[in-house]
């Protein structure tokens, strides 16, 4: 009797298949990225429909005239919407491993199983780290390789959106190494104080920093990633420790929380342990890390082909490689507060904030 296989090319959409979800599911980011302009991460897919290599995102502000009341005239007294853009360029990404028949024929695992699975694992661990690359940048620029010229240009026109430690004085005359040497070890810890400030800061900012809304229940949320360290420490403020009693059955539903998170005054602080330091910039030597307070548009993911799995082989056929392969980019999203798009960046929906991250003794 004749029996019927599943061809090949089926084989692989259905593995391309699970292994999207997959990476969906397992992206620690993965809640806070949405189409629409409520999101945190905000996804554009308009390249996977037409040709390019960027994407442009709209970054509209709040309205903040009066508008008028009973009978007033409103021609002539409408207000001006301001709205400013953001070129995203997406790049191809790709990884392969190959292997061949002998390997295969004594190896005790199934190496192509293994190529697979290790390339999905590289994928979600790059995704990762461009975000994370995406949220410390200085206007497009990677932190660690970013000159002192334009750290300190970058803090000029985000002195509304950056702290240094607990106190919005430790920012000495938008020096940012200067600034970053006013951090501490005691004072400038992350605590419930420091973190009610950055949200102060982020709704006063100009334009102010919008928070996301729920869908469960309309509230609305600022997302705090924050590295390991400064983590522990803010888990020690006991306005915290107290405040997560009831946290985890009231936000069981809550898109946006997941467990190990806490939740606490509209902010939702998430443990980031891939966030690196910066050695020896704080007081006394101290290292010290970035904290980013996030919200709405605060990244930009533009994507023209989603993560794909391709295989190939060599050599009459005694050689197989598996490659992984994506186009799509990361931006933190930038507006001009000057007179064009691209003059006097700031950063749209990001507050930077930097605070002491001492090892454990």
């Amino acid at each position: 009797m004749a029996e019927t296989s599943a061809a090949a090319g089926l084989t692989v959409q259905q593995w391309d298949d699970k292994f999207f979800v997959e990476h969906v599911q397992g992206n620690r980011f993965a809640g806070e990225m949405g189409k629409s302009e409520n999101a945190i991460i905000q996804v554009k897919d308009d390249l996977g429909k037409k040709p390019g290599d960027s994407i442009t995102f709209a970054l509209v502000n709040r309205l903040t005239g009066g508008g008028v009341e009973n009978g007033a005239t409103l021609e002539g007294n409408e207000e001006e919407l301001d709205s400013r853009s953001h070129k995203l360029t997406i790049k191809e990404r790709a990884h392969g491993v190959r292997s061949n028949r002998w390997e295969a024929q004594i190896s005790a695992i199934d190496l192509r199983k293994a190529a697979k699975m290790s390339l999905k694992t590289w994928s979600m661990e790059d995704t990762r780290d461009r975000i994370i690359g995406a949220l410390g940048s200085i206007n497009g620029v990677a932190y660690g390789t970013a000159s002192e010229a334009q750290k300190d240009a970058w803090l000029v026109d985000n002195a509304d959106r950056v702290l240094f430690g607990a106190a919005k004085s430790n920012n000495s005359s938008n020096d940012h190494s200067a600034s970053l040497a006013n951090i501490d070890n005691t004072a400038d810890k992350l605590t419930s104080s420091a973190a009610s400030l950055m949200k102060r800061m982020a709704r006063t900012a100009s334009p102010k920093i919008r928070p996301v809304m729920s869908e469960r229940d309309a509230r609305y949320y600022y997302v705090v990633y924050v590295p390991s360290l400064v983590f522990r420490d803010l888990k020690a403020d006991a306005t915290i420790t107290n405040a997560q009693r009831d946290v985890g059955l009231r936000m069981q539903n809550e898109k946006l929380f997941k467990g190990g998170d806490i939740e606490w005054d509209g902010m939702i602080f998430k443990e980031i342990e891939d966030i690196g330091v910066i050695s020896g910039a704080g007081a006394a030597g101290i290292d010290v890390a970035p904290v980013y307070f996030c919200g709405a548009q605060a990244l930009g993911y533009g994507v023209a082909e989603r993560w794909k799995s391709a295989e190939e082989l060599f050599d009459y056929g005694r050689k197989k490689g598996c490659a992984i392969m994506e186009m799509g980019g990361f931006d933190k999203l930038t507006f001009g507060s000057g007179s064009n798009d691209t003059d006097d960046l700031k950063d749209n929906g990001v507050l930077t904030g930097y605070f002491a991250s001492v090892a454990d003794s």
